[in-house]
């Protein structure tokens, strides 16, 4: 069973916390669904602000910078951002909890919900034809895993102004800039709400699910000793 959990506006560096404690004091199967955040700048764990962020203009903006505790990428987030995560014991699927298979087991729920013919996965991206719409984070641990995703529901060419481009880059992005890079769901679906909602029930149709409120899942677990996720 996976448990539900829908937020609308929750910050994503509360977010954040909330998924690490999950993953690491919890033994339940998570589907996280958050509807957009305040805007934010999101690194990966292991990444160099001065290499991915243009740090000047996001002090002067007053962006916050959030090192998350998994893996992935640099991305700016906003309300138009889509945020999608599932946390799963190991012994709940079939496949080797291993990066590559943890990705084509959400390709393959994905594919069910983008029936664009150009969608697919792309170097860890969730692309339409040869743009990115979809960042993916994970970790995972002894038992268990979690995989984070960024969606662009929109963005504005501005906003991806703050992040610089990185050293290394997907191969298909061919060095093109982040507004030919990068497409919006927007421009595909009429309605945010009626695609959460074939999301919802595309992982309905593998697991039983069960509705959780955000006070359910913050008593869940104990307090962190080992806390990652920090603002920086």
């Amino acid at each position: 069973m996976f448990q539900l959990l829908r937020l609308k506006s929750y910050s994503i560096f509360e977010q954040l916390l909330l998924e690490e404690k999950l993953l690491r004091s919890d033994s339940g199967n998570w589907c996280l669904i958050n509807e957009g955040s305040t805007p934010a700048i999101v690194m990966g764990i292991s990444g160099k602000k001065e290499e991915l962020v243009d740090c000047a203009k996001a002090a002067e903006n007053k962006i916050p910078l959030i090192k998350r505790f998994s893996g992935g990428g640099t991305v700016f987030v906003d309300e138009d951002t889509l945020f999608i995560t599932f946390i799963s014991q190991k012994q709940l699927h079939d496949f080797p909890a291993y990066p590559e298979p943890i990705m084509r087991w959400t390709e393959q729920i994905y594919a069910q919900v983008f029936p664009h013919p150009g969608f697919r996965l792309r170097e860890n991206d969730y692309v339409i034809e040869d743009r990115k719409f979809g960042g993916n984070a994970q970790y995972i641990k002894k038992d268990r895993w979690l995989h984070h995703t960024s969606f662009l529901w929109n963005f504005t060419s501005e906003k991806m102004q703050y992040l610089l481009h990185p050293k290394k880059m997907p191969f298909y992005r061919a060095g093109r800039s982040h507004e030919e890079f990068l497409c919006r769901l927007s421009e595909y679906f009429a309605d945010k709400e009626e695609l959460i909602e074939h999301i919802i029930k595309e992982l309905g149709k593998r697991f039983p699910l069960k509705n959780t409120s955000l006070e359910e899942a913050l008593s869940i677990g104990t307090d962190l000793t080992r806390q990652s996720t920090c603002i920086i």
